[in-house]
């Protein structure tokens, strides 16, 4: 029988080393690890961590997790495989799976990597041959280029980067949580404002939708949680806190923003952080999420949470859009923003359709 822990959770991220090292050290596990090859299989997880702490706050725990996991299994001489759990939208780990892939701690692939692949995604990726060939040949290749770390020494991350990140992190789970766990009335705004309730009756999921019956974060699954604030266009789950981080880590200080925008064109793992925020803004409206708000029965709670997505919003937007250089969102990929340009046409009439 081989065991796989999951790592869901900030807080499960944050024990990691403890959990893992209990386990390993066990003489009894230990035997049962050398007749099955002696690989321990890990899996992080995106879609609990993200929902739990924001996407900032997850992205880089579980970038320090692997690091830590791969730390642990070498210095007792186990072979490990990272099996990733991530989702198809960004606010659960989703992404193009070549930036991905480049964008994992330098040293931690080591010629494997697993992925989850959701079943929302699957038809949109291997539905003809062409698609599937390409996007398999995007995955291998990643997996090639970030697996050189097998034949010659891999650059350390700069340890003026993962200060930053620290700090960034601090900052952008604060204020994800202000909203999510903080804000009085936020979880009524979510199920007033938002299709969740629709999509639980839907029977497309392998598991309920909510583990128990109120209306709190730690009962809706992450999931529903993200389709709910991607169906009503405010796709927050994505980027909220980062443009709060960014804006107060760096203040008017010139110094910081060249740094800052240094991280982006050096750094993978900041590239495609920014890279797959600016997707979600893109795809994000919120005009149409305020009528959706107008949804929400208290007047109060609509006005205070949607004024707080809305003014996050704006600030990540300018925020990103300024660390990366750009003047429009996705500029460095004229492909991918006219084929998300293309579906609003479509979009579109169906929320209005929905919201009525």
């Amino acid at each position: 029988i081989r065991i796989s822990p999951l790592f869901e959770t900030i807080n499960d991220l944050t024990h990691i080393e403890d959990v893992l090292v209990a386990l390993l050290d066990n003489p009894n596990y230990r035997q049962l690890l050398a007749v099955s090859g002696n690989v321990q299989e890990i899996m992080p997880g995106y879609s609990d961590s993200a929902k739990d702490g924001g996407s900032l706050a997850s992205a880089w725990n579980l970038y320090e997790a692997q690091k830590k996991i791969i730390r642990i299994t070498d210095e007792r001489k186990i072979g490990c495989r990272l099996f990733h759990g991530r989702g198809g939208t960004i606010g659960r780990g989703g992404g193009p799976t070549h930036e991905s892939i480049l964008s994992q701690p330098q040293g931690t692939v080591h010629g494997q990597i697993k992925f989850t692949e959701q079943g929302e995604v699957l038809y949109y990726k291997y539905s003809n041959t062409e698609t599937a060939a390409y996007e398999l040949t995007m995955g291998v290749t990643g997996l090639m280029k970030a697996s050189i770390g097998l034949i010659r020494p891999v650059h350390q991350d700069k340890p003026e980067y993962l200060a930053v990140m620290d700090a960034l992190t601090r900052l952008g789970e604060t204020s994800f949580r202000e909203l999510t766990d903080h804000t009085p009335g936020f979880m009524d705004y979510f199920y007033e404002a938002t299709p969740v309730n629709e999509i639980g009756l839907m029977n497309i999921g392998s598991r309920p939708s909510h583990r128990k019956k109120d209306r709190s974060k730690s009962s809706v699954r992450a999931i529903p949680w993200v389709f709910g604030w991607a169906q009503s266009r405010h796709t927050l789950p994505a980027w909220y806190g980062l443009g709060t981080a960014l804006a107060t880590w760096r203040g008017q200080d010139p110094q910081r923003t060249a740094l800052l925008k240094t991280m982006y064109r050096e750094w993978p793992f900041f590239h495609s952080l920014l890279s797959n925020t600016q997707m979600a803004l893109f795809k994000a409206d919120l005009r149409i999420a305020r009528e959706y708000a107008d949804l929400c029965q208290d007047a109060d709670t609509r006005e205070r949470v949607y004024g707080l997505v809305r003014d996050e919003y704006q600030r990540t937007l300018a925020q990103v859009l300024d660390v990366a250089g750009a003047s429009r969102l996705i500029e460095d990929d004229p492909v991918l923003a006219l084929s998300l340009a293309r579906r609003n046409p479509y979009l579109d009439p169906l929320n209005h359709i929905q919201i009525a």
